[in-house]
């Protein structure tokens, strides 16, 4: 029997306090931190099993398109 792979794409940020927190937006609440990218990384593969195993069902991923930025202007409140 042949093992099925999956292609998951991980975001990765890094927090106020210098954490990188990865996260695998195609399963939802698989996440994980390090306080570097390699160890979020390895941190995240290992998340990536649990979650799958818990599951038990067909994960089927999305199709990455892209990422994009976009600015937006925040008006101010006015006081009375």
């Amino acid at each position: 029997m042949k093992n099925k792979i999956y292609d998951y794409v991980v975001l990765i940020e890094q927090d106020e306090d210098g954490v990188y927190v990865a996260k695998v937006p195609d399963i939802p609440g698989c996440y994980t931190q390090g306080k570097t990218v390699q160890q979020a990384m390895e941190r995240i593969r290992e998340a990536i099993d649990v979650c799958i195993e818990s599951e038990r069902e067909e994960l089927v991923p999305m199709r990455f398109v892209g990422l994009r930025h976009i600015a937006v202007e925040l008006k101010a409140i006015s006081t009375c």
